[in-house]
């Protein structure tokens, strides 16, 4: 990465556009500059950003402009009103949102399963949703060894999925609860302290929502399987900020567990995490702050020969949103997917 590029973070003041500045600083990312675009509310503000304090602008018409990748984490909405500007400015944007995760014509890309797919970009790159980002870190390195039949998910996700405002409204409800008060909901439809419930996105007919319907397809388009078998049950619980997943894999036949952890403690962004005389394994507290997905509690399924069962933690904000973008956009940068310091987009081969 000898070359430096021009970078913009759409949504900087959000839960995963500080976590993106944090990333980038950390991983030493090659800027030649780097701009911080959010609503009109927030300009004139700065955030910390190795040793300085950079503005934050306005997001405009003019803001793409000399831009060579935009890392947006603002909102479906927000990425749908400037996709185009972006585009026609030249610039690569990598979405965090799902607006255009199953548009056949823009990759769907987790680095450690299908970075091939981000040479296929036309101008935009969709980040997956956090909990199938997750799943596929961990079960990938199984399923190219051995092609897996059917997935079954259950997730146990953070209120940092729904942002900032989420991860405070907990806290606060949870003091409301000890200081015997009533918890009082705002970002989420029920108190979530000391509490949990089905994820509130909207439920389709069959009786999945939104949530276990994005694992499904996106699962499907990142591994390039159209009909993998995932049913999932995604439920929200008073965590901050990491989610787990507790998962049941069908293969055609039996997977030897030593075989399946061997392969995961090689895995590309995986940690096992198993100590059984202790009943230690994955937890939201060590995942935290963590930039792989800890993996553990892998097992035979009893209930099934070609069953294997595994448990994983995970950062929702770090892996499963800001650091997957960041690493989209060294893959365009090592890959040569992208030029620097200007805004054509070189070709691909």
């Amino acid at each position: 990465m000898s070359n430096s590029y021009r970078v913009a973070i759409l949504g900087a003041t959000g839960a995963v556009g500080t976590e993106l500045l944090e990333l980038l600083d950390r991983r030493n990312f090659p800027l030649a500059d780097l701009k911080l675009l959010a609503s009109p509310r927030s300009a004139g503000k700065t955030l910390p950003f190795k040793g300085e304090n950079l503005p934050i602008e306005a997001v405009g018409d003019r803001s793409f402009d000399q831009v060579d990748i935009v890392l947006a984490s603002a909102g479906g909405s927000t990425s749908k009103a400037w996709a185009d500007k972006i585009v026609n400015a030249g610039a690569v944007m990598i979405d965090n949102s799902s607006a255009f995760r199953m548009n056949p014509e823009v990759p769907l890309v987790v680095p450690e399963v299908n970075p091939e797919a981000a040479a296929t970009h036309q101008g935009i790159i969709a980040n997956p949703n956090c909990t199938t980002i997750l799943m596929a870190v961990a079960v990938w390195p199984l399923h190219k060894i051995q092609p897996i039949k059917r997935i079954v998910v259950a997730t146990y996700q953070s209120a940092s999925g729904a942002g900032a405002r989420a991860m405070e409204e907990v806290k606060t409800q949870t003091q409301a609860i000890l200081n015997g008060e009533n918890p009082v909901p705002e970002v989420f439809p029920y108190p979530l302290a000391f509490n949990l419930f089905p994820h509130n996105t909207p439920i389709n007919e069959q009786g999945y929502c939104e949530e276990e319907m994005k694992m499904l397809n996106e699962t499907r388009k990142i591994f390039g399987e159209p009909n993998l078998r995932v049913t999932a049950t995604c439920i929200r619980v008073p965590v901050l900020r990491a989610h787990s997943e507790a998962i049941n894999l069908e293969f055609a036949e039996p997977f030897p567990v030593a075989k399946a952890k061997s392969i995961l403690a090689d895995a590309p962004g995986v940690k096992l995490v198993e100590d059984w005389q202790a009943n230690y394994f994955p937890m939201p507290i060590d995942a935290t702050g963590q930039d792989d997905v800890l993996v553990g509690r892998i097992r035979q399924d009893i209930s099934h020969p070609s069953g294997l069962e595994l448990w994983l933690s995970g950062d929702q904000i770090r892996k499963g949103a800001a650091l997957n973008a960041v690493q989209i956009a060294e893959l365009l940068v090592e890959k040569s997917y992208i030029s620097a310091n200007s805004n054509e987009l070189s070709a691909i081969s």
